[in-house]
């Protein structure tokens, strides 16, 4: 399909300021017309893009891409459990900056499948598992810190208590990938049962007031996982500032993803500071969360 609309013209037509992530609006919009309204797009793309130009032109030209692969929680929740180590807090408030839905702000109601064991209540409704090219440390997975506060600030938080929301969110999942699709199903469940707080705003001019808000002497753990790579380095500077400040008032720990070792490798670091100290890169990962090799201690 993908090569098919390449050379459609029809697609230049709709696509009228196409950018970077064009493609990804185009087929997000083609996905939602098959998940809303049965819409059979695969049997001939360039039918459906000649009747439905006007409304493809709408969503491409006002709906930005919208991914919260709840996958990630596999990767993210060994550093959560680090952080957890080296503190030796048993409860902390999350903030995630850019968490699109919110999906991954619930990580600690999900399962965990490692080579070490398990994490997580036996009877969860999702469980996550993935390959460990590095295996994630077994005492690691005996910390069992509980989540307080739970708050995201995005541009476009998606509200996944509505149906509209939903829909949304699903038609950016590539549409012949099933198994990320039922995830996302089983997670949007999960988060529906008690929703975190999404902020509606720019981070970098929000974080400050989110982190002053702050339980008193609680330790926050900020997360992100690609969100400051879409920010100028301006205004991560000015993040870094916030958070600077911000632990000089209550023990504050940052949960990032970053460059990894092999300058151009397609995949993130990950990294855990817990303020005073330094950045330390902890981990590689699939963007997407599929693997995870642990280079802490090694």
């Amino acid at each position: 399909m993908c090569r098919e609309l390449a050379e459609e013209p029809l697609a230049d037509e709709i696509l009228a300021e196409p950018g970077w992530d064009a493609p990804l609006r185009l087929l997000g919009a083609l996905h939602y017309l098959t998940l809303a309204e049965a819409v059979d797009v695969w049997r001939s793309p360039r039918e459906v893009l000649a009747e439905r130009r006007e409304w493809l032109r709408d969503f491409v030209a006002t709906q930005g891409v919208q991914t919260n692969e709840v996958q990630r929680s596999w990767v993210l929740l060994p550093l959560f459990l680090e952080v957890a180590r080296r503190t030796g807090a048993e409860t902390f408030d999350v903030v995630e900056l850019g968490p699109s839905a919110g999906l991954n702000l619930v990580w600690d109601r999900y399962g965990y499948r490692y080579a070490a064991g398990e994490w997580g209540d036996a009877g969860a409704p999702l469980v996550l598992a993935g390959e460990e090219r590095a295996p994630v440390p077994a005492e690691l997975l005996s910390l069992r810190p509980r989540v307080g506060r739970r708050v995201g600030v995005d541009a476009a938080p998606i509200d996944l208590t509505t149906d509209e929301g939903a829909l949304l969110l699903k038609s950016f999942v590539w549409a012949d990938q099933i198994e990320r699709l039922e995830r996302l199903e089983h997670a949007i469940d999960v988060l529906r049962s008690d929703p975190p707080e999404l902020v509606r705003g720019d981070f970098v001019e929000v974080l400050p007031d989110v982190l002053a808000e702050r339980s008193a002497g609680a330790l926050t753990v900020v997360f992100e996982t690609a969100a400051m790579g879409y920010v100028a380095k301006e205004g991560r500077d000015r993040v870094f500032a916030a958070l600077d400040a911000a632990a000089h008032h209550a023990p504050l720990a940052l949960v990032s993803s970053g460059s990894p070792r092999a300058r151009g490798a397609a995949h993130w670091g990950l990294y855990v500071r817990v303020w005073p100290g330094p950045r330390e890169h902890m981990a590689e990962a699939s963007y997407h969360g599929s693997w995870i090799d642990w280079l802490a201690g090694a």
